[in-house]
């Protein structure tokens, strides 16, 4: 028998030959291929398994939106990830270090380039896929690694160099079978991006050649469906829903395919409305969709608006959001069709906004919904303000004008009303706890079920006694021999120091408190009444403000002329002395040319009783210029006008601000230029015009210094000062020194009120362009190029474009999102230093300006981006 340690010898003495990872032998190549593959490579790639599975388990299907070709990477799952990225980098460079000889170094580069890709590191990931491609021997290395280079180049929308690439691509030969379906993936991702239906149709269908991954293909199929649904094509939809079910895929998947299937198949074609009921409710009561039955509710929704029953689409969208759904973006589309019912066919401005509240409380920031729902949300946020207090106000005046026995009769019937309202809840709400179990109904006739016929098993039954009680004795504490009218002797010796009392346990709490908690007392109703002449006043104004404010809105932004019309003229009517009249003189001017009826009347009226109103100049003259065109004739007229006004041509001055009114109403210095046209009536005519003109000048302008100036102009025109110069008895020429400070003035800033923006240093920051309408109607290539510096030179950070009309006046493109201030002012100081584009003057570009989304919000409100930029200076 051979000696079993010469064996052993030989083969140490192998291992130990086939160490040297120069010497290229067959030894060598045979040790190093299988220490690389099986050691370092093995656990890299797996990394890169298990970081790819843990984007795909982090990203939430949206199946009511076509589904992305590729799950969409979230840096936040990145950075969770990054020991793993490390280990990839340390294991794949190992392998290139310790085997060079190895036919598994090319491999090992490539995990190095998706570490970098991941990561976001993309000139080091794209440095590493041209290397392999110049480099490698490998053509199905070489392969995977020009299509990850395609797919960043698109991820960066760098779709010259793509489209190169896939030029490149096309001509090769020998692609495998895996190398293949990932390129048409990538290629269906292309046309995904260029929002090419036809073409990503045709890549997809031939991914699915040369896949036979049951996942894969359940989703690819599932996305033809989709589009083909989305295009009308029912036949092929459901043969690709079909499809898309075989293979055991997600349960969500699955039940979702069997719906739109059915939905193509019969339902948008069946004329039998209640088999189709009938399907949307047997999916209901299966067991196995609990977690989808706000879906099932949603789209049976639909179907019933496709029938016209509103009525039932409302009521099942409003079941459908009470509903516990396992997807909360789904929660977004059931509050944003109940939003677009409300508005669109019902006009319910109130309800909309409420329902917008709830809509973009379930989508995410990057999701298109949000942005599109804050884009308009202002203008409902504004509409229920004034909504609310004309409501509010006019009841409390009626009620004023009543008696107080009848004031305190309405007060009861409030209370008995709610009272009514809470036990109807309460009755629906034992209702829905009421299971209808056989088992239970039977246990409770042997009193150990869930039986009412115990007082205190009945929620119902204890609060119609609780409210009985109410009626009857009030409010009372908890405690004994509370029906005694004299207490005290009761309780001294009852209860001793050191006894502390018991709290009530949460549950007790809840029902003691849940019944009347939202429920004010009569005192409390009859408090809110005005009493006095003053206070009534004050709700007069606030009224007057609402109706003229809520006209405004219903004109300019809800494009709702009729309404519009109708609140101002109950302004007009209620309010003859209104301060806003003109402006609403105007407004119906307006409202009456698109309703086809007789503006004349408004001409008429602001003619006569406004005659030095910019409105009056604008309904004289309605196909003036407009736009900046207009503001900088204006502004030009103006400087001329002011410096006629220094060189006391005081009527040359008036002659050239009215022709600019009259030639150009209604510009940004519109408000200037009627300053400066009771200016030089202080001087021309007589002191009670002066005063009048300057009183009505305070009461209708916005802009906080000019009324600053106007109302300083005014104490000095009628003595009120303040108590030092009072006692000082100023002459005529320092109160002419005063004055003409003031005019000076008009052209500097004055010192600013509080301001209504906040610094968010921490916060979410946008970057804003603001232009003109004209301008950025004009402005076609401003995305393209921002697109374009974004891939240049914030490649990694993910950034968005879009734009969107703040006012009549100012249309913004925004960049987002930047995490804090420190990240948007980097990118700011490199937008002035770098961008350059056609559509974009320097002037323009100058006035760019940061802000966080709190003040974003509040700049969407007020709609004054003059306002914000004063803020802007001093925080930026």
């Amino acid at each position: 028998m051979r000696n079993p340690l010469i064996y052993i010898k030989v083969f140490i003495l192998i291992i130990l030959l086939g160490c040297s990872s120069t010497k290229n032998t067959f030894t060598n190549r045979m040790y190093h291929n299988t220490t690389s593959r099986y050691n370092a490579y093995f656990y890299a790639y797996n990394n890169v398994l298990e970081l790819e599975k843990a984007i795909k388990e982090n990203h939430r299907e949206d199946y009511s939106q076509v589904l992305p070709v590729y799950y969409p990477i979230d840096s936040a799952i990145v950075e969770q990830n990054e020991e793993l990225l490390n280990e990839i980098r340390d294991f794949s460079s190992k392998a290139i270090e310790w085997h060079r000889i190895s036919k598994w170094v090319d491999d090992n580069y490539l995990l190095l380039g998706l570490a970098d890709y991941y990561e976001a590191k993309f000139d080091d990931a794209s440095n590493t896929f041209r290397y392999i491609n110049v480099n490698s021997k490998k053509k199905n290395v070489r392969h995977k690694a020009l299509i990850h280079l395609l797919k960043q180049f698109i991820d960066l929308k760098n779709y010259d160099d793509a489209t190169y690439v896939i030029d490149y691509l096309s001509k090769e030969s020998r692609i495998s079978k895996e190398n293949r379906f990932l390129l048409y993936k990538t290629l269906a991702y292309y046309y995904e991006t260029r929002e090419d239906i036809n073409g990503k149709i045709g890549a997809l269908d031939k991914a699915l050649d040369y896949t036979k991954d049951r996942e894969e293909r359940s989703r690819i199929n599932f996305i033809l469906a989709q589009m083909y649904q989305r295009e009308e094509l029912d036949a092929l939809a459901y043969s690709y829903y079909q499809e898309a079910d075989k293979g055991s895929p997600p349960y969500e998947r699955s039940f979702f395919s069997q719906l739109f299937a059915q939905q193509v198949a019969e339902i948008n074609k069946s004329k039998d409305v209640r088999r189709v009921r009938s399907f949307y409710d047997d999916l209901y009561k299966d067991s196995k969709n609990r977690e989808l039955r706000d879906v099932i509710l949603y789209e049976k929704a639909l179907f019933e608006l496709k029938q016209e029953d509103l009525e039932e689409a409302e009521n099942l969208l409003i079941k459908a959001a009470k509903e516990e759904g396992k997807n909360e973006i789904q929660k977004g589309y059931i509050y944003q069709k109940l939003a677009e019912i409300s508005l669109d066919i019902k006009k319910d401005f109130r309800a909309t906004k409420f329902y917008l509240d709830s809509a973009i409380a379930n989508f995410r920031p990057s999701h298109s919904s949000y942005q599109e729902i804050i884009a308009k949300k202002s203008i409902f946020d504004d509409y229920v303000t004034q909504y609310d207090i004309i409501n509010n106000n006019d009841s409390l005046i009626r009620l004023a004008q009543l008696s107080p026995e009848e004031q305190e009769l309405i007060a009861e019937q409030y209370i008995a009303q709610e009272e009514d309202r809470l036990m109807r809840e309460a009755e629906a709400k034992e209702k829905q706890k009421s299971s209808g179990n056989i088992f239970d109904n039977l246990l409770a006739f042997g009193g150990r079920g869930s039986g009412q016929s115990f007082y205190f098993d009945n929620a119902v039954a204890m609060q119609q006694g609780t409210i009985d009680f109410y009626r009857n004795w009030g409010s009372r504490p908890l405690e004994d021999n509370w029906r005694r009218n004299v207490q005290s002797f009761q309780a001294s010796g009852s209860v001793s120091e050191d006894d502390e009392p018991v709290e009530a346990t949460p549950e007790e709490e809840e029902e003691e408190t849940n019944i009347f908690a939202d429920i004010p007392d009569k005192e409390s109703l009859l408090a809110n009444i005005p009493k006095t002449e003053a206070q009534i006043n004050s709700l007069k104004e606030e009224l007057e403000t609402a109706y003229f404010e809520l006209g405004k809105l219903m004109f300019f932004d809800f494009k709702e002329a009729e309404i519009a019309k109708e609140n101002l003229e109950i302004l007009i009517t209620s309010y003859p002395n209104s301060s806003k009249k003109a402006e609403a003189y105007y407004i119906l001017f307006l409202a009456a040319r698109e309703l086809n009826e007789n503006e004349t009347l408004y001409t008429e009226r602001l003619n006569r009783e406004f005659p030095d109103s910019p409105f009056t100049y604008y309904v004289n003259n309605p196909s003036a210029m407009t736009g900046n065109q207009a503001f900088l004739e204006s502004s030009k007229n103006y400087k001329e006008a002011y410096d006629l006004y220094y060189q006391r041509q005081y009527q040359a001055a008036r002659g050239k601000v009215r022709s600019t009114l009259e030639n150009y109403p209604l510009t940004k210095n519109t408000d200037r230029l009627m300053l400066l046209d009771i200016m030089v009536s202080g001087k021309i005519d007589d002191t009670e015009r002066y005063k009048s003109r300057l009183e009505n000048y305070i009461q209708t302008t916005e802009d906080p210094d000019l009324v600053k100036m106007a109302r300083n102009m005014l104490n000095a025109l009628t003595g009120e000062k303040n108590l030092a110069q009072a006692n000082t008895g100023e002459d005529e020429s320092e109160e002419g020194e005063s004055e003409s400070s003031e005019e000076e003035a008009i052209g500097e800033d004055e010192e600013e009120e509080e301001s209504p923006y906040k610094e968010n240093p921490n916060q979410t920051h946008i970057f804003v362009i603001a232009l003109e309408p004209e301008k950025a109607k004009n402005a076609k290539s401003l995305l393209g190029d921002l697109e374009s510096f974004h891939s240049k030179n914030f490649g990694s950070s993910r950034l968005r474009t879009g734009n969107m009309n703040l006012s009549r006046e100012e249309s913004i493109f925004i960049v987002s999102p930047f995490n804090n201030a420190e990240r948007a002012i980097t990118y700011r100081d490199k937008f002035m230093e770098e961008f350059d584009s056609s559509s974009l003057d320097k002037e323009d570009k100058e006035k760019c300006f940061l802000i966080s989304i709190e003040n974003f919000q509040e700049l969407n409100k007020r709609k004054n981006i003059n306002e914000y930029r004063q803020f802007y200076k001093k925080a930026y």
